[in-house]
């Protein structure tokens, strides 16, 4: 058995990690909220808005978090497609639940039926990215911690799909996005705690690329994204400005020769 360390750079990445998801799960709160206020495209896109930071904060928290993870006595590489694939389930899992949320008329349904699926699918997320690791052994895993793992990400999901329906201010934003965040990462750490390596030594090269080569310019860039897509949100009106805007002008308009 190879000697497992999740925190290869002490409390830097599962710090860092639970940053990004509370990033990501916060932007996701306030465009549902505003998706919930809109009508048409503009609803389409506000969903489509909270889906890809929700699913690039779970996907950035996840492999931040895989930047301290180190097995001794054997190098570590990642496979660059099955990585990528692991970002496009997260994103599309995701997409799939608050877009139930948010245009089911029957919410309890829908808030049930996409907790499970997208719960199950950031589940998926985390374990492709998992079978992306290149290794000198085999990876094996306790059962019954995958199955905790699981239910913690369903749990989470369906929380943080439940938020989106009913949170409204901002300082309850806030304190969801903080406990979404410790949700997320508490499944990512008992899924990692599962992990069992029994570790082959051999001196062939490992193929796929290291952590730093691929997913550290993968997370920086998704990171700067979601730093981006709030600033975009802070910056848009939301509905009952606008409408207030609306109203202002009328006065105005009216009294124009």
């Amino acid at each position: 058995m190879g000697h497992l360390d999740h925190a290869a750079f002490g409390w830097l990445t599962p710090v860092l990690s639970y940053v990004m998801a509370c990033i990501g799960a916060a932007l996701g709160l306030r465009c549902t909220m505003r998706a919930l206020a809109a009508t048409g495209r503009a609803r389409r896109n506000w969903l489509l808005t909270a889906a890809s930071a929700i699913g690039t904060g779970i996907w950035t928290m996840h492999f931040v978090a895989m930047l301290g993870f180190a097995v001794s006595g054997t190098d570590i590489r990642y496979d660059v497609p099955l990585t990528v694939l692991s970002l496009l389930v997260a994103m599309l899992v995701v997409c799939g639940g608050v877009f139930a949320v948010g245009y089911s008329r029957d919410r309890t349904r829908a808030l049930l039926l996409g907790g499970l699926t997208t719960g199950c699918g950031v589940a998926s997320m985390h374990y492709l990215g998992m079978a992306a690791v290149r290794l000198h052994g085999q990876v094996y895993y306790d059962p019954l911690r995958v199955a905790l793992s699981v239910l913690i990400a369903v749990v989470a999901a369906t929380a943080a799909l439940w938020a989106g329906l009913n949170i409204k201010s901002p300082l309850a934003v806030t304190v969801a996005s903080l406990v979404m965040g410790a949700a997320v990462s508490s499944m990512h750490y008992t899924a990692m705690f599962a992990v069992r390596v029994h570790v082959t030594p051999s001196g062939e090269a490992l193929p796929g690329a290291t952590a730093m080569q691929f997913i550290f310019p993968l997370a920086v860039g998704l990171g700067s994204y979601l730093f981006i897509t709030a600033a975009f949100v802070a910056l848009s009106p939301t509905a009952g400005e606008r409408a207030a805007s609306a109203s202002a002008q009328r006065p105005v308009e009216s009294l124009a020769p």
